[in-house]
């Protein structure tokens, strides 16, 4: 890309605006009597602060760029079949059971495209008050601070994040892989997970994941060295589900070698 879209540390800074404001909102409507329903079974919640804050960034986005299309967790944005042009892709609260159970452990994520080029990301733990941020023009950040590549560990000397409900029934061998690991977290936020993996608490995290929960994980992981790619290691439609394995590289070259192992005996 010869001239680029934006003024990426312009729009940094904008978007940490942005995200300070919603973690001042959700902190004070959190006090307040939360409204809960279900979507697609007892598990999957959204509340009334979930459709709120997706709201609040898309009227944030279409102020910065009227020509912006949004794809959206909660459904407020636009029907996006492809990523030409400007792309945001947001999950206003991630972790939705951690923050109506527990109000803690739950983030906020903002991704953006241009031309299907990843532009910059970000991650907001809203408890710790702690955003990873950039991408591939700027270097990632966690707030001020200027984030380095993770030290390689191998699976053994690794700790790896699941989903739990699939570590629960052994979907996509995760069993094997657990028990290959040092050890295994279950955080029930894909932000979460992607920040602990991002600051080298982790070495890899895996999910059923839909883009929502991993663009901008997606984007920061890579602007940092680490491997996103499909569990059986093809490369990512960012439109699309898929069982992802967000990883350090040796930690993705032993559960390839396990898993591979594992499928043949």
């Amino acid at each position: 890309m010869d001239k680029l879209p934006v003024n990426h540390m312009q729009l940094d800074r904008l978007v940490l605006d942005w995200m300070a404001e919603v973690r001042t909102y959700i902190l004070k409507e959190i006090q307040r009597p939360i409204i809960v329903n279900t979507k697609s079974n007892m598990r999957d919640l959204v509340t009334n602060l979930d459709q709120n804050v997706e709201k609040i960034y898309i009227e944030k986005i279409k102020q910065y760029d009227p020509n912006a299309q949004i794809l959206s967790e909660e459904g407020f944005g636009d029907e996006i079949t492809d990523l030409t042009g400007p792309v945001w892709i947001i999950d206003p609260i991630d972790g939705t059971m951690n923050f109506i159970k527990q109000r803690d452990e739950y983030a906020s994520m903002l991704a953006y495209f241009y031309d299907g080029q990843a532009q910059g990301a970000w991650i907001m733990d809203v408890v710790k008050n702690e955003i990873v941020h950039g991408g591939p023009f700027q270097k990632v950040w966690l707030n001020q601070n200027l984030m380095e590549p993770p030290v390689e560990r191998s699976l053994e000397q690794s700790l790896l994040s699941f989903s739990g409900i699939h570590l629960l029934y052994d979907h996509f061998q995760y069993q094997t892989m657990a028990r290959a690991a040092l050890g295994y977290r279950v955080y029930g936020s894909a932000g979460i997970s992607f920040i602990r993996l991002l600051k080298g608490q982790l070495g890899g995290f895996t999910s059923v994941l839909k883009p929502w929960d991993f663009a901008a994980g997606l984007i920061l992981c890579q602007a940092l060295g680490l491997q996103v790619k499909t569990l059986d290691g093809q490369t990512v439609n960012v439109l699309s589900s898929n069982v992802i394995l967000a990883a350090q590289s040796l930690v993705a070259t032993d559960i390839k070698m396990l898993t591979n192992t594992s499928s043949n005996l």
